[in-house]
């Protein structure tokens, strides 16, 4: 029997109920990553005037994380590799409340800048850990369930902030967000140190796999390349109208600051819907690639309408958008572990996966913020479609349940 036959039959063998507590505790330590990343969408216009920037230096405030992630993608699976899930969540989470802090005491874009490195930092560490973390707790054909809870992660934390953010700006500064967001860290960090611990599956695989023999076997696997560019189209298309999409609410629609920040969560608040559906899904079809490609051609025609509609047709779209993309994260991160074949291999897999996204989510808001600014919103909005038509084609060719 080859080792991919081996490794899921062990892993469900030892799967306990516990690995549902290891599910909670992850989800909710993952929730800071977006609650901090996300921020700044929310009050952009207030942190161009407070920091006197234009559009394309604040988008430099999401695209940096990304810069950050696709840096240190694969030393962070190394590192996971080498010191476990609990040593490995808990410096991402003291990170994020490192930079959370000293982003609270900025006066200048430079050291607001150089807080969301910081910040970066921690949200890379959690993208990879937190899913390698979970898919050693369940085997792979039950992995779709958790995967596809662990990944409503980003719409709670993004819907959360988003309209946490309008109301405590105005009543208490910009600052009283990032304090928010350091003690929400510290309290996870603790979480994760009581409670994370090595899954069944690492105590009978033991430590078998060094990082260097995982480390070409990663890169050398097109699945999990193909599954990065699947996911850095998604990355660059999403993440580059939803960091200005508040905005243009604001500024062309006229909408007031808290409205503008709700009426943009509406898509990711369906997320939480959508994703743990898909995850049933693939669970029930047996069909990953399904769940994860044919979004992007749904996608493909939503962004023909964002920035000419108005009124009701806007809150339509956003529900839309929702139950489309909802569905791509799912099966991708649940994906990733199995195209890597062996459970020890998963964060490696992820760590490819997160170069994807970093590279998607670093481009996207510094060519969207540009292109609004040359061409203005409708074209800036027609360029998504091209980058999604890209994602669909990847993420066929990969070779997947």
């Amino acid at each position: 029997m080859t080792d991919l036959e081996i490794a899921p039959a062990q892993e469900k063998s030892q799967t306990s109920s516990y690995a549902w507590v290891i599910l909670a505790v992850v989800y909710f330590a993952s929730i800071v990553a977006p609650f901090i990343q996300f921020k700044i969408p929310p009050i952009m216009p207030l942190l161009m005037h407070e920091f006197g920037i234009n559009l394309t230096q604040a988008g430099l405030l999401m695209s940096s994380i990304a810069m950050v992630g696709l840096l240190l993608a694969l030393p962070t699976s190394i590192l996971l590799q080498r010191f476990g899930s609990k040593i490995t969540l808990v410096v991402s989470l003291a990170l994020m409340g490192l930079g959370a802090v000293v982003g609270a005491f900025s006066t200048t874009f430079a050291a607001l800048l150089g807080s969301r490195v910081i910040e970066g930092v921690g949200i890379g560490l959690m993208g990879i850990t937190a899913p390698a973390t979970i898919a050693m707790w369940f085997p792979p054909e039950r992995r779709g369930t958790p995967m596809g809870i662990w990944a409503t992660w980003v719409p709670v934390g993004s819907v959360l902030i988003y309209n946490i953010a309008p109301t405590m700006v105005i009543s208490y500064g910009w600052q009283s967000i990032w304090w928010l967001g350091a003690g929400f860290a510290v309290s996870m960090m603790v979480a994760c140190g009581l409670l994370i611990r090595r899954s069944p599956a690492q105590d009978q695989l033991g430590q078998t796999a060094e990082p260097t023999p995982g480390l070409k076997h990663a890169l050398a696997n097109r699945n999990a390349w193909l599954l990065a560019v699947e996911f850095g189209c998604m990355s660059f298309a999403m993440l580059g109208v939803a960091t200005y999409y508040p905005t243009f609410l604001i500024e062309v629609r006229g909408y007031p600051l808290g409205q503008a920040a709700f009426i943009a969560s509406l898509g990711t608040l369906v997320i939480l819907f959508s994703a743990p559906a898909a995850g049933l899904l693939a669970d029930r079809v047996g069909s990953l690639r399904l769940v994860f490609a044919l979004p992007f051609l749904g996608a493909a025609i939503l962004f023909l309408f964002p920035f000419k509609i108005t009124g009701w047709q806007i809150v339509v779209f956003m529900i839309l958008q929702g139950l489309i993309i909802g569905a791509i994260p799912t099966a991708t991160f649940a994906a990733t572990p199995e195209v890597m074949q062996r459970p020890e291999w998963a964060g490696l897999g992820l760590a490819i996966l997160l170069i994807g996204q970093s590279i998607g989510q670093l481009l996207g808001p510094i060519f969207f913020g540009e292109m609004v600014q040359r061409s203005g919103w409708v074209i800036a909005g027609y360029w998504m479609i091209p980058i999604c038509l890209l994602g669909f084609i990847s993420s066929w060719m990969v070779k997947v349940r």
